[in-house]
């Protein structure tokens, strides 16, 4: 039996919850139980508790146990919020919700479901027993359920406990019936075999893989709800073992897809799935070394030297980060397409992906934050085989300097910090030496591709260049209109303010006053233009110029 060990609180709201049924039954003669469900029996760290009552909808219980904490137990609890029913948000039921006690709850009745053949929304729902609601569920370690009245663990499919103990995924019907009905719960299983490590069983796997259920899960499901699944998924325990098990069952294109309502033509046919897989193993062993042994992945992970610490100055697991980069690493095989909108504008394909093929926007930065990932890729693998060979077309810290303040590698508002960039860079330049068809990447070319980032990372640190990056300029724009005694800003004030910028980087310890000096000379040598304003006296520019951009 599974033990459950509560917290004071938590023991306090069983007795609640019981007290209250008691109460129901002798006051109006309601029956009812309630039994805990979801994932709060499988120790998650859950924000609610959701409460599964018998024979009783989960508004009028909500309503009289609010009732009851309130006037028999003077507790202070939340008013009930209602939530409708939402067949596309997998809410086929209302749902009541307060708050107790810290604890956010959620009431909903044990049902029984029927499904149309060409839809996942239940065309019958009815009140059930806990058996029938436990078999409608996707797995049988999620049908267990925490009766409050006899504080036991129930397992109502005969499976749940043993398949908890024995780290086993499986469904309570037959894994193509359960599919059928849903085919989201493809999605959940991944999401939960990966967070556990547990091993689908074979006949899951079977029917995961069937052509009929793939093309449901990508013609019947919304893509807000996929994406929801693997948004989890990323911020899961174990990301890498999610996009293997996507792989192995040969669901990459049901899951990272443009749908053709979104009426997108790409530049080319996306590169092998393996790649996808391949990227987030090497993200895995750069910034987790420790952790790559006796993991069910298709491919072994590689033996890499480790990485300047700089690069993971910034990356923590899991974090808004880490979703991100495996994000971005999942879509890997798109790095190198394209489409044009309608306006004639180029974007990312990874960004149609993100945006219609999983609905996901600006959360954890993956619509602005991912396509800046693979631009600033590029930029810094050029950077990094320029430092190399020694190419620099100014003095080197400012070089390295502009380089790491470019707006893709660096830019807060999209959640890009140049260290970041510098470790996605390092990644897909190793990914592509591992080649799509490889089974085993060149560990004495990845090396010496690691050295070079190492070496380019210390230099920047021998530079003291990290707090460089955020600094802002030593002159503002109203400042520069005023030296060049300009009368008013404009495009130039951007070019001019980027070269102090420059002279800021190659200058470290220089002065405004140094800065005004050299802009200047510079001015008077005919390097810096103010075309579009004319030359007045300080006075006037100073007037004119207080709208300058800082």
């Amino acid at each position: 039996m599974l033990e459950i060990k509560l917290t004071e609180e938590e023991d306090e709201l069983c007795k609640l919850l019981d007290q209250c049924t008691r109460q129901l039954k002798e006051t109006e003669g309601i029956e009812t139980s309630c039994r805990i469900a979801g994932g709060w029996l499988l120790g998650s760290q859950c924000n609610d508790i959701d409460i599964a009552l018998e024979n009783m909808m989960g508004v009028p219980f909500a309503e009289r146990f609010v009732e009851y904490c309130r006037a028999v137990k003077t507790l202070d609890v939340k008013s009930v919020a209602k939530i409708e029913s939402n067949p596309d948000q997998s809410k086929h039921l209302e749902t009541a919700r307060t708050s107790v006690m810290g604890i956010e709850l959620d009431f909903v009745n044990l049902r029984s479901e029927e499904y149309a053949e060409n839809s996942r929304i239940p065309t019958q729902v009815t009140f059930g027993t806990p058996l029938q609601d436990a078999i409608r569920r996707d797995i049988t370690i999620n049908a267990l359920f925490y009766n409050v009245h006899s504080r036991e663990v129930e397992d109502h499919t005969g499976k749940g406990l043993d398949d908890l103990r024995n780290g086993v995924i499986r469904t309570p019907l037959s894994p193509r019936e359960t599919f059928t009905d849903d085919p989201l719960r493809v999605l959940r299983c991944i999401r939960f075999a990966s967070r556990f490590g547990f091993t689908m069983v074979p006949e899951l796997q079977e029917a995961a893989k069937d052509s009929a259920i793939q093309a449901a899960l990508r013609e019947k499901i919304s893509r807000e709800r996929v994406g929801e699944e693997l948004d989890k998924m990323m911020g899961g325990r174990n990301p890498v073992l999610a996009i293997d098990l996507i792989n192995s069952l040969s669901l990459y294109f049901s899951v990272f897809t443009v749908p053709e309502s979104a009426h997108i033509t790409l530049s080319g046919t996306p590169s092998s799935p393996q790649n996808a897989l391949k990227a987030a193993m090497l993200l895995h062993v750069l910034t987790n070394p420790a952790n790559t042994a006796n993991t069910p992945f298709e491919l072994p992970f590689p033996s890499l030297p480790a990485i300047h610490p700089l690069l993971l100055s910034d990356f923590a697991a899991p974090s808004s980060t880490s979703r991100r980069l495996y994000l971005a690493s999942a879509l890997t095989p798109y790095r190198e397409l394209i489409y044009t909108q309608a306006k004639g504008k180029v974007r990312q394909a990874a960004e149609a992906v993100i945006r219609e093929g999983l609905k996901l926007g600006a959360q954890h930065h993956y619509l602005d934050g991912i396509p800046a990932l693979f631009a600033a890729a590029e930029l810094v693998q050029r950077g990094v085989a320029d430092f190399e060979a020694a190419r620099f077309d100014k003095p080197e810290r400012a070089w390295i300097g502009v380089l790491l303040r470019e707006k893709n590698v660096h830019n807060h508002l999209a959640g890009s910090v140049w260290s970041i960039s510098l470790l996605f860079a390092l990644v897909q330049e190793l990914t592509a030496l591992w080649g799509d068809d490889a089974h085993a990447l060149d560990v004495d070319a990845a090396s010496r591709r690691i050295a070079a980032y190492n070496q380019f990372a210390a230099r920047i640190e021998e530079l003291d260049l990290p707090k460089a990056v955020d600094a802002k300029s030593i002159l503002d724009g109203r400042e520069v209109v005023k030296v060049l005694g300009a009368a008013s800003p404009g495009p130039w004030t951007g070019q001019v303010l980027a070269r102090v910028v420059e002279w800021q980087l190659e200058h470290p310890q220089g002065t405004k006053e140094e800065c005004e000096t050299w802009l200047r000379a510079e001015q008077a040598a005919g390097n810096i233009s103010t075309a579009g304003g004319k030359r007045v006296k300080d006075g006037a520019a100073d007037a004119k110029a207080k709208k300058a951009k800082r």
